[in-house]
């Protein structure tokens, strides 16, 4: 009979915890991607929003541009945002995949930086120009210096020209091509750099100060929210979307970055 009553007080005990822990449900998590300046940056302003509405915020950051789209893809994460448009075709079109933008939030106006020259007119004949080696980037960079009269290109729209398209090049400028991110540590190698604002903004870089040419805030090259085609509707996704083009991140990007990252909602 007491072994008995221990029991049923055990399982007393049990169903009192269960009754008590029940309502204390744990909140959907949010896994999102993102480069550390000033994608996840922007993020971590919404994580309070979000938090009132039950869902857990969990900001993912990664260094390159090929990582945090592969674990888009393979579930790892929900979203990402570090990316523009042409870039995510080209990673589409490379990697077989179909991720898609559920939201374009801001543009990092592009710009040429260097350690060696203070402007444009002192780039002298045969000076190293680096590259990003992704081809929407490269573009990108190529057609920044053909609207300044420094090359020309076979097909002066094309977004995805290389060095191999430069049809006219009368400094002679010789280009280096890497990945992205060691653009910043290239530049006491060459003469000048392009460097994605993200990255200039992690090296202490200015656009608005230090670039030597830079886009205007009319560039189509929007950074976007991208999810896995068939998330688009989840409601954590809609959530974020909300958040993220709310008055206070707006106000946010506008003292923070002090036009060297434009929103666009």
């Amino acid at each position: 009979m007491k072994n008995n009553r221990i029991i049923n007080g055990v399982i007393g005990l049990f169903i009192i915890l269960a009754f008590v822990v029940a309502p204390i449900q744990a909140a959907d998590v949010l896994k999102v991607g993102a480069t550390p300046v000033p994608h996840a940056e922007i993020l971590n302003i919404v994580k309070d929003n979000l938090a009132e509405q039950g869902i857990e915020l969990e900001v993912i950051e990664f260094t390159d541009y090929v990582t945090p789209n592969l674990a888009l893809a393979d579930g790892s994460i929900l979203a990402n945002f570090f990316q523009h448009e042409p870039y995510l075709a080209q990673f589409n079109t490379d990697h077989n995949l179909d991720l898609v933008s559920v939201l374009k939030l801001h543009v990092e106006p592009y710009g040429l930086y260097s350690d060696k020259i203070t402007k444009i007119e002192e780039l002298a004949d045969g000076a190293t120009i680096a590259l990003p080696n992704d081809p929407s980037n490269e573009g990108r960079a190529l057609l920044l210096l053909q609207s300044k009269g420094l090359i020309k290109l076979a097909d002066p729209t094309s977004l995805k020209a290389t060095p191999l398209d430069i049809v006219e090049n009368p400094k002679d400028l010789e280009f280096k091509e890497l990945g992205a991110a060691q653009l910043p540590r290239i530049l006491p190698d060459v003469t000048a750099a392009f460097i994605n604002t993200n990255y200039a903004l992690e090296a202490g870089l200015n656009p608005l100060e230090d670039a030597l040419i830079i886009e205007g805030s009319d560039s189509p090259y929007a950074n976007l929210v991208a999810v896995k085609k068939g998330n688009e509707t989840d409601p954590r996704i809609e959530a974020l979307k909300d958040a993220l083009t709310s008055d206070e991140v707006k106000d946010f990007i506008l003292q923070e970055y002090e036009g060297a990252v434009v929103p666009v909602f």
